[in-house]
């Protein structure tokens, strides 16, 4: 899901890697990591007290793979509860990253082909005709943003609707439903949007040609044999080990800033699914991002098919969109990832290839105005105190 301050999103978003190994890293000694993680902790504690935000946590993994989490603030404003590393978020369009991982997969499979135009999968539906676009855009178009399907997401209609049905349980074709008979703001292929509604289309496209549902296939494909055991579906308004997120003012998603309330989400988390669709920890998302674009979350040779990018200029000067992944130079080198965000909650990871290091960050509000700096410059600052 997008942030709602445009702005502010498109100055979050940072990302992530390149295929590397880390063969012939020199060992990381106990009182190295040690100091390292005094030296970011104190960083992590000056920009929560600088800022106005609840928390934060910081998730890293270094070059030889050995991982960890901090945290500071609370996960609990009013309770004062103090934030912990394990502490799960909502992580918002971070997620899209699993369903692109899940994509490239079925690619190397031969079941998905990224030039195959959606028609082939979606031709004989009856909606079909009235999706803007419908007979030219490409499975690649879709993963990267350039088909001119809209976001639904932010549609006045859809927005005021979940306020008066907050736990209705969304089905795919009823998000596309926001969508039909539309105008697309340009042909597909012939210019860029960022929009959850493409991440939408795929999920069903990945569901089409597994037989099974997507979250079923993404806890086999990754979650369980990566051994992510702190990252869970949106399936539903109760989420075990999530905390309190604040959504600040104006919020048009409920229309409240607590996003939690006697244990449930005011909203149903659901209706993001392959648009987003996970809650995890900063420490897992790091670990995420090291394996996915080292090559080990899907074969080797489809990474550098992933990292081919195409022009997001609203993203910012340079940066790139390729399958799933956010290309963009920082003050510590190109990284590699996805931002993301949830009402109550904001994610950026981003993984270093020149460093062979993974960072992750998360907050527990959505107010932009709050956090002091951006969180690609919280990144791009921990992994230059990475050595």
């Amino acid at each position: 899901m997008k942030l709602l301050n445009k702005k502010f999103f498109f100055g979050t978003l940072i990302l992530l890697s390149i295929v590397s190994t880390t063969f012939g890293q020199k060992p990381v000694t106990a009182t190295g990591v040690n100091a390292l993680k005094k030296d970011l902790q104190a960083k992590l504690d000056e920009w929560h007290k600088a800022g106005k935000f609840p928390g934060a946590t910081l998730g890293v993994v270094l070059a030889n793979g050995e991982s960890f989490g901090l945290a500071g603030g609370y996960s609990d404003r009013d309770a004062r509860t103090p934030m912990k590393p394990n502490d799960r978020m909502l992580a918002g369009s971070v997620g899209k990253t699993f369903a692109a991982a899940a994509a490239m997969q079925l690619v190397k499979e031969g079941k998905i082909g990224l030039d195959d135009k959606i028609e082939r999968y979606f031709g004989k539906e009856r909606w079909f005709t009235r999706l803007p676009n419908a007979k030219d855009i490409t499975v690649r178009q879709l993963m990267n943003h350039t088909s001119g399907l809209v976001r639904y997401e932010f549609k006045k209609e859809f927005t005021d609707f979940l306020t008066a049905n907050p736990y209705k349980v969304w089905t795919p074709e009823e998000r596309l439903a926001y969508l039909f008979d539309e105008k697309p703001p340009f042909e597909a292929g012939k210019g860029w949007d960022y929009s959850d509604t493409n991440y939408i289309v795929l999920g069903m496209i990945i569901e089409r040609v597994t037989g099974k549902k997507f979250f079923d296939e993404a806890n086999k494909r990754f979650i369980k044999r990566l051994k992510l055991s702190d990252t869970i579906p949106q399936e539903g308004p109760v989420m075990k080990g999530v905390v309190q997120g604040y959504a600040g003012p104006n919020n048009p998603f409920g229309g409240k800033e607590r996003m939690i309330e006697n244990g449930k989400f005011v909203i149903n988390p659901q209706l993001e699914w392959t648009g987003g669709g996970y809650a995890s920890t900063s420490e897992n998302l790091a670990r995420w991002a090291k394996m996915m674009y080292e090559g080990k979350a899907f074969d080797a040779s489809m990474v550098p098919v992933m990292l081919d990018g195409v022009a997001a200029p609203m993203l910012g000067r340079e940066t790139k969109y390729g399958l799933g992944v956010i290309i963009r130079q920082t003050a510590a080198g190109i990284s590699y990832g996805h931002s993301g965000f949830f009402p109550g909650y904001v994610t950026d990871m981003m993984y270093f290839p020149d460093k062979k290091i993974a960072v992750a960050v998360q907050v527990n509000t959505s107010a932009p105005q709050t956090l002091g700096k951006p969180l690609g410059r919280v990144l791009a600052e921990a992994a230059q105190a990475i050595k």
